[in-house]
């Protein structure tokens, strides 16, 4: 994992993301990509006995991994 840069941009007092917000289900897709595991395909069940995918719609983040 490529570390110590920066993604995106923000305002001028570094509150808002002006440029490649990110979400934190890609901050989660990446972690499980590291540790080996497809957050798109791998599921759990919920307390219903219903699958459930680890990050629903987000991937990993690119320029980190």
């Amino acid at each position: 994992m490529q570390v110590g840069g920066a993604i995106g941009s923000t305002d001028r007092l570094g509150g808002e993301a002006e440029e490649r917000p990110v979400h934190f289900g890609e901050i989660f897709a990446t972690m499980y990509n590291n540790l080996g595991i497809d957050a798109s395909q791998t599921t759990i069940m919920d307390l219903g006995g219903r699958p459930r995918y680890l990050v629903e719609g987000h991937s990993p983040i690119n320029e980190l991994v």
